[in-house]
């Protein structure tokens, strides 16, 4: 399994230098960083100059160590993977609902673990469900459990298009650069 050192470089090289779309409702980025998202880590230089470093720091703190998906890591690694990714694109809170949603839909109406809280952060009761169907369901449990954040990433893809058609420039690129990249 990657690191998180690789998954940050793996995001680096996919999401390139600078980028200024006028359908990108985030304005400008470099490395994928929102100048908003820059600001609030202390970057107060033009967005077009955005040291590559300081994207790797801000994703390591912000999108990995902020998140607790370094602790689902520790659990499963390939669910960490794409809720890092999910994370980055679509903002953690999302990732972590995403995790939860899919938690449980997968608990046979609460024989193999209880429902967990929505709350769009990795809790302890998260961790809890996430040990119970790697233990009830072993590693096809976790395949299938990735299967489930990855359709719910691409449903939001569509989703964000038919509610923009401005965000129809993006999607087969989201589509494309996203499913799977980071747990193959």
């Amino acid at each position: 399994m990657a690191s998180i050192d690789d998954l940050i470089e793996m995001l680096l090289r996919r999401e390139g230098g600078f980028v200024d779309h006028p359908d990108d409702r985030g304005g400008a980025t470099n490395f994928g960083i929102t100048e908003a998202t820059a600001r609030a880590a202390g970057y107060a230089g033009a967005m077009r100059d955005l040291p590559r470093s300081m994207a790797a720091d801000i994703y390591r703190k912000r999108y990995w160590h902020e998140t607790g998906f370094d602790r689902v890591n520790a659990l499963a690694p390939r669910i960490a993977a794409e809720l890092f990714d999910t994370g980055v694109n679509m903002g953690p809170a999302v990732a972590a609902g995403f995790l939860q949603r899919a938690l449980n839909a997968l608990n046979r109406r609460e024989r193999d673990w209880p429902d967990i809280p929505q709350s769009r952060t990795i809790d302890t009761a998260t961790l809890a469900a996430l040990k119970a169907i790697i233990q009830t369901r072993g590693k096809a449990g976790e395949t299938v459990l990735l299967r489930a954040l990855e359709a719910l990433q691409g449903t939001r893809y569509i989703e964000l298009a038919e509610a923009r058609p401005a965000n129809e420039n993006f999607v087969y690129g989201w589509l494309a650069g996203r499913i799977g990249d980071f747990h193959a």
